[in-house]
């Protein structure tokens, strides 16, 4: 029986894995613990039940040769927009990060754009499976409505194909696509797993995103516990004038540290990376983990100065800001 996809160092041609020496993601079974942790010791913190929008966002109507237009929607999800040329990354915007409408991971803040007031969409970049990152109803919504291409993983395509959603492509690792005469997307190594139900688990690709464009360099993490294979990006692929690095869902370290940076460790993404400008991103949209809501902002401003980095170069948009970065 042929394999359904490359045997390589993360893939045994059916389930994909981290790489020899990096730590696999623990699985369903360490979860009683967990949650023993949380609701019986009391080591969740409070969230708000909600946090209203604090901005409503205003979109360039033109973008200047070399500059991007970054604007925070929540979560994993950026605009992002260059001259003539719109991306968006990892949209979610379902009310919950869940395969059911009624029960898991409620939205604290609402997204900063509704779908309908998206602007024209060139690419979408899709990272992985997990509900926090593929929302199927914005994913069809986007399908219909603004017909783009759909840049994603190995084991997607025929998933999401099934399902309604066209013009997709996937990609292994290091593959290369060019999407645009001005832009090609690279995908990269991440270590993470996948899963939308436990009997699915790792039997879809999960990595991140890089983008050269005429006007620079982008990298897109998706989801990622910290690993050497940033350095291996930054040497491939860098420097990079912006980067979108995750702060958010790492606590507890002993079950999340193989799946989630915090941000210490995304300072040395940042740093391994060579990036120029960095984003925080997947922070204070759903409570996925323990700590409070505010933790990965104030422990980002710790690293940042243990590290000697200003706070220009690695910061958090507001929810709902557009910002105007350079890309050379």
């Amino acid at each position: 029986m042929n394999p359904r996809f490359p045997v390589s160092d993360h893939c045994d041609g059916e389930r994909f894995f981290n790489p020899a020496g990096q730590p696999q993601a623990a699985g369903f079974s360490a979860l009683p613990k967990w949650w023993f942790q949380q609701f019986v010791l009391g080591r969740r913190a409070a969230w708000p039940k909600k946090v209203p929008a604090s901005r409503t966002p205003r979109l360039p109507a033109d973008i200047p040769i070399g500059k991007m237009a970054a604007t925070f929607v929540g979560h994993a999800t950026f605009l992002l927009q260059l001259q003539g040329f719109n991306i968006l990354t990892d949209p979610v915007f379902s009310e919950r990060a869940s395969p059911v409408p009624w029960a898991g991971p409620r939205r604290i803040r609402p997204p900063a754009l509704s779908l309908d007031h998206l602007p024209v969409i060139d690419v979408v970049l899709l990272s992985h499976n997990h509900y926090d990152h593929l929302d199927l109803t914005a994913l069809r919504w986007l399908a219909h409505h603004r017909r783009p291409l759909i840049v994603t993983t190995l084991g997607n395509k025929l998933w999401l194909e099934a399902r309604g959603v066209t013009n997709v492509v996937e990609l292994d690792w290091w593959q290369t696509q060019r999407v645009s005469p001005d832009c090609e997307v690279t995908c990269t190594p991440a270590q993470h797993f996948s899963a939308r139900l436990p009997w699915d688990r790792c039997k879809t690709l999960w990595g991140g995103f890089s983008l050269r464009t005429a006007a620079g360099r982008i990298f897109f993490t998706g989801d990622s516990a910290y690993s050497e294979a940033f350095s291996e990006i930054g040497k491939r692929l860098g420097p990079f004038n912006v980067a979108l690095l995750p702060i958010g869902a790492y606590e507890p370290r002993w079950f999340l540290a193989a799946m989630h940076m915090n941000p210490e460790e995304a300072v040395r993404v940042h740093q391994a990376l060579r990036s120029n400008t960095s984003l925080a991103m997947h922070f204070g949209t759903f409570q996925l983990t323990d700590e409070a809501i505010d933790a990965p902002l104030i422990a980002l401003a710790e690293a940042r100065r243990a590290a000697g980095i200003s706070e220009e170069s690695f910061y958090a948009l507001d929810f709902g800001e557009t910002r105007l970065l350079s890309l050379s």
